[in-house]
């Protein structure tokens, strides 16, 4: 008997956990109505996007990031979401991601 295990890497990559956005308006750039976004990021580079209405999860996809050293990549396949290109950022004690042009995308959630 032949056994062939391959070592799996630990993703130690800081963008891994919650992070969260207040929607200003009713509709975000996505076209959802909604008052809260979060994002969790996952060590296999996926995860899942929940949009919430008053507390309630009114929907979720799942996404895919990628990171190239500099910034991340966040992909939402199968649906029309455009990729969005994001840099960690720490301000005031807090983490943030950034667009690529410095406005706001979600805060790092304890």
């Amino acid at each position: 008997m032949v056994v062939s295990c391959s070592k799996i890497e630990n993703n130690n990559d800081p963008v891994i956990g919650i992070w969260k956005n207040k929607v200003k308006s009713a509709t975000n750039s996505n076209k959802l109505v909604v008052d809260e976004e979060e994002w969790i990021f996952n060590d296999v580079y996926l995860g899942r996007f929940q949009g919430y209405e008053n507390g309630e999860i009114t929907f979720y996809t799942d996404f895919k990031w990628t990171f190239d050293g500099e910034k991340y990549s966040i992909s939402y396949p199968g649906t029309d979401f455009p990729e969005v290109k994001v840099i960690m950022v720490e301000a005031d004690g807090k983490i943030y991601l950034n667009h690529i042009t410095g406005k706001p995308f979600a805060i790092r959630q304890p």
